[in-house]
């Protein structure tokens, strides 16, 4: 009897969140759970057990349905969907459902399966109160369930800050050093011209090629400003600094304003896990066939284009459309961020490879 009004209204609560499939499993299952441990109570009330029940079982199980809707409407609002819209997909996720899962099967057995046996009386209290019970353990580790995963979100959360912050203290160091050689390059440009002067003076060639040969060798290689933007410009002049220390030839092409409608939040991930991709490919691939493209602009005002290519030695492991991690066992949890994070806002994420050069095309789209 609540199976079926479950599954109505808990794919009618899945369809108006954008979520993904472990979200929208778990949410379908808890409220099953929850459902049918009301239905379990009714029926008890009532004292029919077997099918076709009669109006009055259907009734009250439907008034304690609307009764704990409304009483759980708030918490579900609120903090429920911010625990459901939050872009990260902790662990938890994928073990939840077995929670509600194992609460349904306790309700299908705990039940007498008899007619009549619940109007001797003695059986009907106890089967109620054990409704009831297993409703509130049910709850109760909802409860806990949310406490937990929302820690672990916030957690996650403080981990990209970090790392975000430590990309951008990493391109300030970067920024210094690069100015500092400048700096020192410009009061030793007057000592370069008097060399240069002298030696041709002399109408000495070969010497004035050796010297400029020299000098080139001590201009600084740090980039001063890689994007107008700048999140994006941490992010790509961190890791341009690790291509440079690894040999990894590199293009970046960043024409971004320094306002974007796309937050930083969605930006600076889905830029770090695709270059940082890009790296882990480049140190598995042949240096002479090490190069990584990168582009970003902004397009019709509200959406940001990225593309970056990289080249690569060996094959790209795929199963089922998934691209599964070269670090360890399992799916790659770098491009499944980038496709969720991509895709919850009507973007687009694609992923080409082919001939040794695997391409990575998203649009990230912001506000209208």
């Amino acid at each position: 009897m609540s199976l079926p009004a479950a599954a109505i209204m808990g794919c009618f609560y899945v369809h108006t969140l954008k979520v993904s499939l472990w979200k929208s499993a778990s949410v379908f299952l808890a409220v099953c759970g929850v459902f049918s441990c009301l239905g379990n109570a009714a029926i008890g009330i009532s004292g029919e057990t077997t099918p076709p029940f009669p109006p009055r079982t259907a009734i009250l199980w439907f008034l304690m349905c609307c009764i704990l809707t409304a009483a759980a409407w708030y918490p579900a609002t609120h903090a429920a969907r911010k625990l459901l819209e939050d872009d990260a997909l902790v662990q938890t996720w994928y073990v939840f459902w077995m929670l509600p899962l194992l609460f349904l099967i306790l309700n299908l057995f705990i039940m007498p399966k008899y007619q009549g046996i619940l109007e001797q009386g003695r059986p009907r209290l106890p089967c109620i109160l054990l409704s009831f019970l297993l409703l509130a353990l049910l709850l109760l580790s909802y409860l806990f369930f949310y406490l937990m995963a929302a820690g672990l979100n916030r957690m996650n959360r403080l981990r990209l800050e970090n790392q975000f912050l430590s990309m951008q203290q990493a391109r300030y160091d970067s920024l210094l050093a690069t100015i500092r050689q400048i700096r020192q390059a410009r009061h030793d440009m007057r000592h370069h011209f008097h060399v240069l002067q002298s030696l041709a003076e002399q109408e000495n060639l070969k010497g004035i090629l050796n010297y400029l040969a020299k000098v080139q060798g001590d201009i600084p290689a740090g980039d001063l400003g890689l994007c107008e933007n700048a999140a994006a410009d941490s992010v790509a002049g961190y890791f341009a600094s690790l291509y440079r220390e690894h040999g990894i030839p590199f293009t970046f092409t960043l024409g971004l304003p320094r306002e974007l409608p796309v937050p930083d939040t969605d930006l600076c991930p889905v830029l770090s896990n695709l270059l940082e991709n890009a790296m882990e490919a480049g140190l598995r691939t042949t240096p002479g066939k090490r190069q990584v493209k990168v582009s970003a602009r902004l397009h019709a005002g509200h959406m940001v284009l990225l593309s970056v290519e990289n080249n690569y030695d060996g094959e790209v492991n795929k199963k089922n459309g998934v691209f599964l991690s070269s670090k360890r066992q399992g799916e790659g949890i770098g491009l499944q961020a980038v496709r969720h994070i991509a895709e919850k806002n009507g973007g687009y994420c694609r992923f080409l490879y082919g001939d040794g050069i695997f391409r990575a095309n998203v649009i990230l789209r912001g506000g209208q």
